[in-house]
């Protein structure tokens, strides 16, 4: 007997190292990839778009939900009297070679520490920091990596116990809140639904089991835990062993029954591997419960090894639709960004080459704008040009003015001018002077002109800046005040010049053949006035320009050289200063800008339209990324 019992001892053993070894196998070749690829969909913010294939965790309050994880990951979690899980806890496990290594991510936050005691302060920390100090919950995601050699890969979503009456410093409605919180993860098809259920209740009346069974009516993604089995009833074995064979609530994943560290235990200071083997000598000498072992019915290490396989096969499952689903969004999302303009690449190295892009296009349309006038609403020059005509005929109209100026001040010559010169030696210097007072008034004017034209070529540059940096509301700030130092600096400049222009109007001065030209061409001189200078000075010349009859006339015929030259060249000064030379300094700038910019900062969209683009690219990519570690898993 002594022989037989132990053989069958060292089969057990052999059967056990054979199912551990194939078990890893197992993990090694066909879960450890599927799992993976569910994180790594869930690292790239996949989960956003679709439901992925996931395990969230469900018990009533003090249903032995913490001590099931705690079981499972090795780790000591947050325990207590009412709502422990105040937030959604990620529980990923991921079997390592090496030292224990912890990872707990919320809101940003990161932090990797290798002290596995660690864990419940941290967690306890990350639950204060989403969902305040006291009592209440949070829709936020905490996760916490857990790599060790003494876990198997698996995730899991903890969600807080299900509470019916309210605590002091709880709202009214907890129940309800956590109640939407746990139908917000079981209700998705992609999830399975663990249910934690303590053997010494009524299983149907536990309201866990009731909120599975509304999303999952037929069972079929539901997994039960029978927990504290020590702590049932005498004579009710029977009932609890017929729940697990699924003879009372059938579920087609079926029960599994464990027992896990009590208050007692930990108060005990019993470790999680002492409880793991007081768990199974448990179950062996149990008078019911025995055969569930056989059965992989019972223990927490059953529960992990079926955990897994379920959800991989879940996950497997779940791909086809997954990737039908990818490509259906994929195909909606390229539909929908081409009703949006063109923007700035996701990858952030791209930024640079896409900022001179931006920028040489801009450059071009102002080049286009000074080159040909060419504009979204009007030719630029058919702008300018009723400009340049109304100060065209200003001048005109000032030489009206200056004809009776000059025929006032000839009328009251002898009176008021005339000084020691002979009958008809007029006093030049009255009317140089006449035609010097007439030259300056002109000067307002110009300045007016140059007021108008500056506004309607700054107006024209900002509205390419308008159209070019439309979503970009830091890069479009720069180029505006671009413009607008370029215009100012460009007018003082051009100021400047008219000023200049108007002192050497009032030299009175122009070429004797062009005066003559005039003479003859407008008073019907001699023909053999020819055009010698000193044909202009003989005898006969002077006796013809100086009659005292036609000074009014001479004098009205030099003020249209005036006219000539001040028509001309300030539109020219213009177009040259302040649209030619002002986009081409602008142009310079811009390029400048490219050296050294912060791209990031500058392509920073600001618009709704812009902020839709960039949330429709960024889905974009997360798909596409999806869509290729779905293929290579398969």
């Amino acid at each position: 007997w002594n022989n037989f019992c132990s053989s069958v001892f060292i089969l057990s053993q052999y059967t056990s190292s054979i199912r551990d070894v194939t078990f890893q196998n197992y993990l090694q070749n066909e879960v450890r990839p599927f799992i993976e690829l569910i994180d790594s969909l869930r690292v790239i913010g996949i989960d956003k778009d679709l439901n992925l294939p996931s395990i969230a965790v469900v018990g009533d309050q003090s249903s032995g939900k913490s001590s099931v994880l705690e079981a499972i990951s090795g780790v000591a979690l947050p325990r207590g009297s009412g709502i422990v899980t105040r937030c959604p806890l990620e529980l990923k496990l991921r079997k390592k070679e090496g030292k224990w290594e912890g990872k707990i991510s919320y809101n940003g936050h990161s932090e990797t520490f290798h002290d596995p005691l660690q864990v419940e302060n941290l967690v306890r920390k990350a639950q204060d920091t989403l969902a305040g100090d006291g009592v209440g919950i949070c829709h936020d995601l905490i996760t916490l990596e857990i790599s060790s050699p003494d876990v198997c890969d698996l995730t899991l979503i903890d969600l807080p116990g299900i509470t019916r009456v309210p605590v002091k410093g709880q709202p009214d409605d907890i129940g309800d809140q956590i109640r939407s919180l746990i139908l917000k993860y079981i209700t998705k098809e992609e999830t399975i639904s663990l249910v934690v259920v303590p053997c010494n209740v009524d299983i149907a009346t536990t309201e866990a089991l009731k909120m599975a069974q509304e999303v999952d009516p037929h069972g079929s993604r539901t997994l039960a835990i029978l927990t504290k089995p020590d702590l049932i009833d005498k004579g009710a074995e029977g009932d609890v062993l017929k729940i697990v064979q699924g003879k009372v609530i059938p579920l087609s994943k079926g029960y599994i029954i464990v027992r896990c560290r009590g208050q007692q235990d930990i108060n005990d200071k019993i470790s999680l591997t002492e409880a793991m083997q007081i768990e199974k000598d448990f179950f062996k000498k149990h008078r019911y419960f025995s055969s569930l072992l056989d059965e992989e019915k019972a223990t927490v290490e059953c529960l992990a090894r079926k955990l897994t396989r379920d959800l991989v096969a879940h996950i497997k499952k779940s791909l086809p639709h997954l990737t039908d689903q990818v490509q259906s969004l994929l195909s909606q999302l390229q539909v929908e960004l081409k009703k949006y303009k063109e923007g700035p690449p996701i990858d952030h190295k791209m930024m640079g080459p896409f900022l001179s892009q931006v920028i040489i296009a801009f450059s071009d349309q102002i080049n286009e704008l000074a080159r040909t006038g060419e504009s979204q609403h009007k030719n630029l020059f058919a702008l300018l040009r009723p400009v340049f005509k109304q100060w065209d005929k200003y001048l005109k109209t000032s030489k009206l003015s200056f004809k009776e100026a000059v025929d006032g001040m000839i009328s009251g010559y002898d009176d008021l001018h005339r000084g020691r010169e002979l009958l008809t030696f007029s006093d030049y210097s009255s009317l140089e002077s006449l035609v010097k007072k007439q030259v300056k008034a002109l000067e307002e004017p110009a300045m007016e002109t140059l007021k108008i034209i500056r506004e309607i070529i700054q107006a024209e540059f900002k509205n390419i800046c308008e159209m070019s940096f439309d979503n970009y509301p830091h890069l479009r700030y720069i180029v505006m005040t671009m413009i607008d130092d370029i215009q100012l600096k460009q007018e003082a400049q051009v100021e400047t010049r008219i000023k200049e222009f108007i002192r050497m109007e009032q030299l009175v001065f122009t070429q004797d053949s062009i005066l003559q030209q005039k003479l003859r061409s407008k008073l019907s001189l001699k023909e053999d006035l020819s055009d010698d200078d000193d044909d202009c000075i003989s005898s006969s010349g002077c006796a013809a320009l100086d009659t005292r009859s036609l000074i009014p006339e001479k004098i009205v015929l030099y003020y249209e050289i005036v006219y000539q030259r001040l028509s001309d060249y300030v539109p020219m000064l213009l177009q040259i200063f302040m649209l030619k030379d002002a986009a081409k300094m602008l142009r310079d700038q811009m390029m400048d800008l490219r050296d050294g910019a912060n791209a990031m900062k500058l392509l920073s969209e600001g618009t709704e339209r812009g902020r839709k683009r960039v949330e429709l690219l960024q889905r974009l990519q997360r798909l596409k990324e999806a869509q290729s570690r779905i293929c290579t898993t398969f």
